[in-house]
């Protein structure tokens, strides 16, 4: 019979492995079913035209001239703010802005055409809606 080795001799035993990942399910060979669910669909919908999402995508030509109607206004308040916050302060927006409402006007005129600008108010609504800060003073 052998004599085991001295303790000092023997090596350290090795970390055990790490356990492997459960193996995935079995798949079958049959190819799944897959039932698509149904969505009722409301008896009679209104024949009202949906709204586009994104209302610059709107081929409206009421829209168009009110989204632009309120641009060239929002620009005048970019390009003037000193200019705005005098004029609510004194109650002079129609004097200090005679020269810029009058060139964006013009503008909205070109775009959308004379019949349009004159049959809404778009462009007196932005006026006052963002310029002269919801007080009616156009």
């Amino acid at each position: 019979m052998i004599a085991p080795p001295p303790a000092e001799t023997l090596r350290p035993e090795a970390p055990a492995p790490a356990p492997a990942p459960p193996a995935p399910p079995a798949r079958s060979t049959a190819s799944p079913t897959v039932e698509t669910p149904t969505v009722p669909q409301p008896a009679a919908q209104s024949q009202k035209p949906k709204r586009a999402i994104n209302p610059f995508l709107s081929s409206d030509p009421g829209m168009k001239a009110k989204r632009l109607a309120r641009a060239l206004v929002s620009d005048m308040i970019a390009y003037l703010p000193a200019k705005r916050e005098e004029g609510l302060r004194d109650g002079t927006l129609k004097a200090l802005f005679r020269e810029e409402i009058k060139k964006s006007y013009e503008e909205y005129v070109e775009q959308i055409g004379k019949e349009m600008a004159e049959s809404t108010t778009h462009f007196q609504d932005a006026l006052n809606d963002i310029l002269a800060d919801g007080r009616k003073m156009f």
